[in-house]
């Protein structure tokens, strides 16, 4: 499959400012005032929101499309439970065809059974993950059955009927808002002033703190070998430097230019965001170069993996400012002090 598919295309048209768009706005229009009414509903007390006895922080954006959420997840739950945080996360659980809702993720769950997000939690952090399309409902099914004493939301900032201490909101820093239009015209799914009742604004791929928000910078680590469990330091890898690169992501090309920063030439095959791969899908794959995918690829990959199949590890880097930043949001006590009603 390649970048011409629909999601690409309307991506594409979101981010240059197409000039057919505008024949949407009818459209848009009418998105833009039925979520505006949407979250009014919840802070006006018309819809019930639960709020849960511990903290709980949302990660999520205003955009479609890929902005980093999942590695900022991850740097949340190392960084949290770092100072004392039994870390928990609710998810919807994106494709997700569990026998049962709430459905509590564990490390050999198959991504088409919990969602390739929720698999990659598991397997990276060992972190409890409860997913649900009612949110409440599984931030109170992590409640009953773990230790938690602060919950992330991954990809919940519209979920508006759970509560949130933290509202965190992921930017793309070089695609930011595109047209600033909400859907179908343009890439947002809430009005772009939303951003200024949120908590924490982190800009990916930004070089520096600023008033438009915190920088974030993906670091990568190390090429995983999926057959063998070989791991080789991304600076340091001595094999092929003619490769083909893989994404299924939402925003593939910040995945190609890291392999450009690390000296790979590559051609590229793209997958729609969440694909489900089997071996007809991906046999198209040449088998005389190494393949470098994503580790969110690589989860759904695993069972199906060449000898020369690697994905790539990333790390969130953050500054000190936006770790202060984050802290004075949440509760003064102890962690060990928080505790469940």
């Amino acid at each position: 499959m390649s970048g011409s598919s629909l999601e690409q295309r309307l991506l594409r048209a979101w981010y240059t400012k197409a000039p057919w768009l505008p024949l949407l706005r009818p459209l848009s229009a009418l998105y833009r005032h039925l979520v505006v009414r949407r979250r009014q509903a919840y802070l006006s007390g018309e819809r019930a929101q639960w709020q849960p006895p511990v903290p709980l922080i949302v990660v999520g954006n205003i955009t479609v499309g890929g902005t980093g959420k999942t590695p900022m997840v991850v740097w949340l739950i190392e960084f949290l439970r770092a100072r004392g945080y039994r870390v928990g996360v609710v998810s919807r659980g994106y494709g997700a065809r569990p026998p049962r809702y709430p459905w509590q993720v564990s490390a050999t769950d198959e991504p088409a059974l919990c969602g390739d997000e929720p698999a990659l939690l598991v397997r990276r952090c060992d972190v409890p993950v409860v997913i649900d399309p009612d949110r409440p409902a599984a931030a109170r099914h992590l409640l009953a059955t773990t230790d938690v004493n602060l919950i992330i939301s991954d990809d919940g900032l519209q979920h508006y009927a759970l509560g949130r201490t933290v509202e965190l909101v992921m930017l793309d820093h070089l695609r930011g808002l595109g047209n600033a239009r909400c859907l179908p015209e343009g890439p947002l799914r809430e009005p772009a002033e939303r951003l200024d009742a949120v908590d924490l604004v982190v800009r990916n791929g930004a070089a520096n703190d600023s008033v438009k928000g915190f920088a974030m910078q993906l670091v990568p680590l190390t090429l995983v070998n999926l057959a063998s469990g070989e791991r080789v330091a991304a600076a340091r890898w001595s094999g092929p430097r003619q490769v083909t690169a893989m994404a299924g992501i939402g925003n593939p090309q910040r995945f190609f230019r890291t392999l450009e920063t690390l000296a790979f030439e590559f051609d590229t095959r793209i997958f729609p965001d969440h694909a489900n791969y089997d071996a007809s899908t991906l046999s198209t794959l040449p088998v005389d170069r190494p393949v470098l995918m994503t580790e969110k690829d690589a989860v759904k990959c695993a069972g199906l993996a060449q000898d020369n199949w690697w994905y790539l590890s990333v790390e969130a880097h953050l500054s000190d400012a936006f770790e202060a930043a984050l802290l004075g949001l949440l509760p003064s006590s102890h962690p060990d002090e928080i505790k469940q009603e």
